[in-house]
């Protein structure tokens, strides 16, 4: 939800610890104070962050970074533990892909 109670749906591209960076239909100012809901495998995280300026803007969509300015330790908790997960995710993935059979066994 942006300042003045606007609400406005985006796509969540990545994130992190800090924040993260969101596909918006139409940019949002550097400086706005948002918050900011979106779910993991770990549970609902609830945040307020600060918009800083459009990383790439297109006719019909925009992506557009954001910090995270406050979080409850329970939602930090929650996001801790879905990078986490997603960290082992990807880490398992790129060592099983490395390990292969070698021709002729």
């Amino acid at each position: 939800m942006a300042d003045g109670g606007q609400r406005a749906s985006a796509k969540l591209q990545s994130i992190s610890v800090t924040g993260g960076l969101l596909q918006l239909q139409h940019e949002l100012a550097a400086g706005d104070f948002v918050e900011i809901a979106f779910h993991t495998q770990s549970g609902a995280i609830h945040g307020m962050a600060e918009m800083l300026n459009p990383a790439r803007k297109f006719q019909s969509a925009c992506f557009q970074p954001f910090r995270f300015i406050a979080l409850g330790d329970e939602d930090h908790s929650r996001l801790r533990m879905a990078l986490d997960a997603a960290l082992d995710r990807g880490f398992l993935s790129s060592a099983s892909e490395q390990i292969q059979r070698p021709p002729g066994f």
